[in-house]
């Protein structure tokens, strides 16, 4: 039971980072989370953790949990990182996905549609992360699969922060297609270009993004 509450609890508190309900520098209290989600400590603990692996939060020693939030530049300089891994992914998996890689990507991919067709955001973010979640492993490198998993999990709040932007979830299927043809034609230098262009977040994406967060910041401030 335990190891089932841990995940939940993990996105629900990545959830209140993203949102500010949980602010910047703000003490977590294991005894008050517990109370506040009727669990125990431990899996407060354990979530904790894996929030800490993920960058969100610090653990100080002797002192506790502490929120961490990205400000302006870390948060585009994480992107920029991210969209140079995933565009590897895509350069290394022209090369040597298999029949099984071509399938899962197939499968991911057809599991977005479907979000997409049904409107349904919450699908399409978990599906979204299979995708490239499938991409990396096809890559058959376990180090480079290992490292773009960890950025991917750090940055999965702010990825789906975006989402909720009106009509991003249908852009985003739409690079998703450009992607797979990419992929699919062979066509390595392709597909990293566009994998670069649908992670990378600068201009008005960023701008975006950006104004989300202050919006998210100020509805709970005024609710306050």
């Amino acid at each position: 039971m335990r190891g089932e509450q841990t995940p939940r609890l993990r996105e629900a508190l990545e959830d209140d980072i993203v949102a500010g309900r949980l602010k910047p520098g703000q003490r977590l209290d294991e005894v008050g989370l517990a109370e506040r989600f009727g669990v125990s400590r431990t899996p407060i603990r354990e979530a904790l953790i894996q929030l800490a692996s993920s960058g969100l939060v610090e653990i100080r020693p002797r002192r506790g949990a502490f929120v961490v939030l990205l400000g302006p530049r870390e948060l585009i300089e994480s992107f920029e990182l991210m969209a140079e891994i995933e565009a590897s992914c895509g350069r290394l998996a022209v090369q040597r996905m298999g029949p099984s890689d071509r399938d899962a990507i197939a499968h991911a991919h057809e599991t977005c549609r479907a979000a997409v067709a049904a409107g349904d955001e919450e699908a399409y973010y978990p599906a979204n992360a299979r995708f490239h979640a499938a991409i990396y492993a096809a890559t058959s490198n376990r180090v480079l699969a290992g490292e773009a998993l960890k950025l991917q999990r750090g940055l999965q709040p702010y990825r789906r922060l975006q989402l909720k932007v009106p009509r991003r979830v249908e852009a985003s299927f739409a690079e998703h297609q450009g992607i797979v043809d990419a992929l699919f034609a062979g066509d390595g230098t392709l597909a990293a270009e566009r994998l670069r262009a649908h992670v990378l977040v600068q201009g008005e994406r960023f701008m975006t993004l950006i104004a989300a967060l202050q919006a998210e910041s100020d509805a709970l401030a005024d609710a306050g």
